[in-house]
């Protein structure tokens, strides 16, 4: 079945434009309101939190409207991660969570990422049906006026997080003599993860971290990095941790300034777990955009790697069908099922932290895991109508995957949250994928 709000993860789009305008997000708190208010016998209630952007002061007030006009109680955090709003809505028996956040993306664009009562995404059939009762008439099963919900604000979430946070590093280990950069990306992280790391014990440095409504994620945060990487040279860090504009992912840098992606990541936290018994099983969710050389690496080690389509909400979901409690995504979505239902960006960078500490040794050194397989995405963007459908698109694809044969791989998909289609190639002759990648985007580019 097509969707018509909801894509890989929750609803995202250009603010005042569908489908992010009052009204949508309005008919949205309506529509989940009316699906979570099952029992009549109790009141029901939503949590919501939002990042820095300025649309979020467009966004929160027609979420409430919706949500009380159907007899919700709305309790609101103001800014928060992504994964706090998560962890706060089973914490306060609430029936529903709502993060007003796009993320990665400019300040532009907003979104909307829903929670159920147990902290994890909604599935597709819930966004389904959901998106079913978006469009029907208003005045559909209001809630009379002594039923209407209410609302309040909650000041110590962003405390109550803090201490979640922290209680995730090791029991009496402290970060001790390390100086940190944090890049908070003018996001949702901007107060909480300077002052977690400073509580831990770390010398804080922190950058991104003056948001104004416009410049979240603007030359800051885990997609522009340069900033945070001439920071821990400036400075002499240990470590750059970049944050996006929800503290849902992270991308490292080491003490040379040099990055290391959510790949590597994943295997240095395989490690370390496997060493010391913490793996629920032997193995690891990822993407099919992981590197195939942190596959290689795993199964070196006695472990599967169990591939999903692109989106935390899957890796999540195939965490929880297998037992599995490590999984991620080459971009810097890692999930700590022990902690967490959705990914974190700054309980993932402790978890480096803690083998930092543990080993004695600099992040340049226990962070490059394994020898990546030469890979390259290209980004794509295009206007209208569906590329991936165009005859000359697939029988280009189709030429290129022939060619490479069992010597590469290659991915081509399109973007669930921007209009782009991503072109991602690898091979082990870096001449190879580099030809392969340029064909598929030129052929693309052509065509949209």
């Amino acid at each position: 079945m097509s969707r018509k709000y909801f894509g890989t993860d929750g609803i995202r789009g250009t603010a005042n434009t569908p489908p992010m305008t009052p009204e949508i997000a309005m008919r949205l708190g309506m529509a989940a309101g009316k699906y979570f208010r099952r029992d009549e016998s109790r009141r029901h209630s939503v949590v919501i939190g939002k990042d820095t952007r300025l649309s979020g002061y467009m966004i929160e007030p027609a979420l409430v409207a919706g949500f009380t006009s159907v007899g919700m109680d709305v309790t609101l955090f103001g800014p928060l991660p992504t994964p706090g709003v998560a962890m706060m809505t089973p914490s306060l028996r609430a029936d529903l969570g709502v993060m007003i956040s796009a993320s990665h993306n400019a300040f532009e664009d907003n979104g909307l990422k829903l929670f159920g009562p147990d902290g994890y995404k909604l599935s597709d059939a819930i966004e389904l049906e959901i998106e079913s009762r978006m469009d029907r008439a208003l005045d559909d099963k209001l809630a009379p006026p002594d039923a209407l919900g209410r609302t309040q604000r909650v000041d110590d979430a962003q405390a109550r997080y803090v201490e979640i946070v922290k209680a995730t590093f090791p029991r009496g280990m402290r970060l001790s003599g390390l100086r940190v950069c944090v890049d908070c990306a003018n996001g949702a992280a901007y107060r909480v993860a300077p002052k977690a790391l400073y509580e831990l014990g770390a010398e804080v440095i922190p950058i991104g971290v003056n948001p104004d409504g416009f410049n979240i994620n603007r030359e800051v945060g885990s997609t522009d990095t340069l900033n945070l990487r001439q920071a821990v040279l400036k400075y002499r860090a240990d470590i750059g941790i970049a944050l996006d504009g929800d503290a849902d992912r992270c991308i490292l840098i080491d003490e040379q300034g040099e990055t290391i992606d959510g790949d590597q990541l994943i295997a240095l936290i395989a490690t370390h777990w496997k060493e010391r018994g913490l793996l629920s099983k032997d193995g690891v969710v990822t993407t099919v955009m992981s590197n195939l050389g942190l596959e290689q690496y795993l199964e070196k080690i006695g472990l599967s790697l169990d591939r999903t389509k692109v989106g935390d909400r899957y890796v999540v979901e195939k965490m929880r069908e297998g037992g599995f409690n490590l999984g991620g995504e080459q971009s810097g979505h890692i999930v700590l099922s022990d902690y967490t239902t959705t990914g974190d960006g700054l309980i993932a960078a402790l978890q480096a932290l803690a083998v930092m500490v543990i080993s004695g040794k600099p992040l340049s050194k226990v962070s490059r895991v394994f020898k990546p397989v030469p890979q390259k995405l290209i980004n794509v963007r295009y206007t209208s109508g569906a590329p991936l459908e165009n005859t000359k698109v697939r029988e280009t694809i189709e030429a290129v995957e022939k060619r490479l044969g069992s010597s590469g791989r290659l991915v081509i998909r399109k973007s669930g949250t921007e209009p782009l289609i991503r072109v991602m190639a690898e091979a082990e002759n870096p001449g190879e994928m580099e030809k392969a990648a340029t064909e598929i985007a030129d052929a693309v580019r052509a065509a949209g």
